[in-house]
């Protein structure tokens, strides 16, 4: 008898963690580092942007009971595959190097890169022409992977936020800074920003993946589920709603049939 109760004991016990497993919230990580108008925190300490409310609306959809956590900008794709955190949403570009390493769901968001520079100047933008110039570029970034490749000759400083590359070049320790044109588009609308203009847009296969969410390889049903919530923002209207929220222009990126 007492083995039968301690055998029904422990199968009660392994169903109660298993459905405890199951209702563990997806950590769905933005980076810390603040990065408007995706993702930044309130004077609260809430987080709110672009990116957030779509991810709860993606998780909606997908009827995904969701958290909204943060990791280190270069420490996330480590916390994804360690298990802290289960889908990175921080405005990561799809890229052949990171496919290698985790998975991504279909894209969610699209916008061109940009150089932005001092009024007046100009730019050679071939690799000769910007031997010995200095740009700046958020670490861990497409963008920092492209200036690196190609322009070798020139100074490339990383910064651990792009708020900290933005404030370098209105000081003038920078001649060129190169980021996504919606973050860079709120940084020229700010007073300090009035230093500086686009210089540039860049054409490379690195941008042209979109930028969509992070997920484990072995995660494949989850992938699912986050693909099929972003079509159904996509479908109904919700994305549509969000971008006139925070934009005065398209990023979207419509989901192929």
């Amino acid at each position: 008898m007492r083995l039968q109760i301690s055998i029904a004991c422990t199968a009660l016990a392994l169903i109660f963690a298993t459905a405890c497993a199951e209702a563990a919230p997806v950590r769905v990580s933005l980076a810390a580092e603040p990065y408007p108008p995706f993702a930044s925190q309130n004077a609260d300490g809430q987080w709110i942007g672009f990116e957030v409310d779509l991810a709860d609306a993606v998780c909606k959809a997908a009827k995904l009971d969701c958290e909204i956590v943060q990791t280190a900008w270069d420490g996330i794709i480590p916390a994804l595959t360690s298990g802290k955190i289960d889908v990175i949403w921080a405005s990561m570009g799809i890229t052949p190097e990171r496919s290698r390493q985790i998975a991504f769901t279909i894209p969610y968001y699209s916008t061109p890169a940009q150089f932005i520079g001092a009024k007046g100047d100009s730019f050679d933008f071939t690799p000769e022409g910007m031997k010995g110039k200095t740009i700046g570029v958020q670490t861990s970034t497409v963008y920092a992977d492209y200036v690196g490749r190609v322009y070798p000759d020139a100074i490339i400083k990383t910064y651990s936020t792009q708020d900290a590359a933005n404030a370098d070049l209105a000081a003038g320790r920078l001649d060129l800074g190169l980021a996504d044109s919606v973050a860079l588009s709120a940084f020229l609308a700010g007073e300090d920003g009035k230093c500086c203009e686009v210089k540039g847009t860049p054409k490379d296969p690195i941008f042209d993946g979109g930028i969509g969410g992070g997920l484990r390889k072995d995660d494949a049903e989850l992938k699912a589920r986050l693909d099929a919530g972003i079509r159904a923002v996509y479908k109904d209207g919700e994305f549509t709603r969000l971008e006139k929220k925070y934009f005065a222009f398209d990023i979207g990126t419509p989901p192929q049939p």
